[in-house]
């Protein structure tokens, strides 16, 4: 007498058009599987489009993390020469640089068309490379102490450009600093200064600069140029804004433009 095999209950449920329990379990393991999925792709393309926001790509990117401790504001500098050339025009033609790593700003200035540049270097180049030595060979670039008078001409550049470098000046030598940057400016003067809030303090300020960093307030600032008598660049300012919001730049520093004294 033949024995009866026992009957599959998964068979009999598929037979009985039911689905079975462990094809059930396995096909919604596989949704929250692919939905996961597609979620870390949205993820990797939302943070490369946030990426190529940045002017340059990456270059948004390196300028916050330069604002990250040892902040400079001659990086900003350099990022910003673009949008200076649309704002300036022709007033871009003769430019003076002042502020700490000045022949890396000159060294880029020189590579535009139609762009004469020289720079002003508050401390040392005694460790500078090679470039920025033969830069100081040629009469570009001057270490001079911001202190006294520039060895300059009245009006002697078309524009002024200063970073990093007020920010290490008392207000006793800040008032003797700021008229000379404006009298040998004829276009105008364009001031990049640190945000209080990014800098964290750091002992070498003092070892390097003789003076630990002050940064101050746009309220502060606008307040010591009404004393000074310097008036904003209101043309230059919203010009610059439209620059700036077409090319995706962020700046990182407090960014001035003033008139030259008439």
């Amino acid at each position: 007498m033949a024995t009866r095999r026992p009957v599959n209950p998964s068979r009999r449920m598929s037979e009985s058009g039911a689905a079975p329990l462990s094809s059930s379990l396995q096909s919604r393991s596989r949704s929250p599987s692919y939905l996961s999925i597609g979620l870390i792709i949205l993820g990797v393309f939302a943070v490369i489009g946030y990426l190529y926001r940045g002017q340059g790509t990456l270059g948004n990117l390196r300028a916050v993390s330069g604002v990250e401790g040892d902040f400079s504001c001659t990086q900003e500098v350099e990022r910003a020469i673009p949008i200076l050339k649309k704002v300036y025009g022709d007033s871009m033609h003769k430019v003076l640089h002042v502020g700490p790593d000045t022949c890396s700003i000159v060294s880029r200035l020189i590579r535009e068309e139609e762009t004469e540049a020289w720079g002003v270097e508050p401390y040392d180049v005694e460790d500078a490379d090679l470039t920025c030595k033969r830069l100081v060979h040629r009469g570009l670039v001057r270490v001079a102490d911001l202190k006294f008078p520039l060895p300059y001409r009245a009006k002697s550049f078309s524009l002024v450009i200063v970073s990093d470098a007020l920010d290490y000046l008392s207000p006793k030598y800040l008032n003797r600093t700021l008229p000379e940057l404006a009298r040998v400016s004829s276009d105008g003067l364009v001031i990049f200064t640190g945000y209080p809030r990014h800098h964290k303090a750091k002992g070498v300020d003092k070892a390097r600069y003789g003076r630990s960093i002050k940064l101050r307030s746009s309220t502060w600032w606008i307040r010591y140029f009404v004393q000074m008598s310097l008036e904003e660049n209101e043309a230059a300012v919203k010009k610059f804004e439209q620059a700036a919001e077409k090319t995706w730049y962020k700046q990182n520093c407090q960014i001035f433009h003033l008139k030259s004294y008439q």
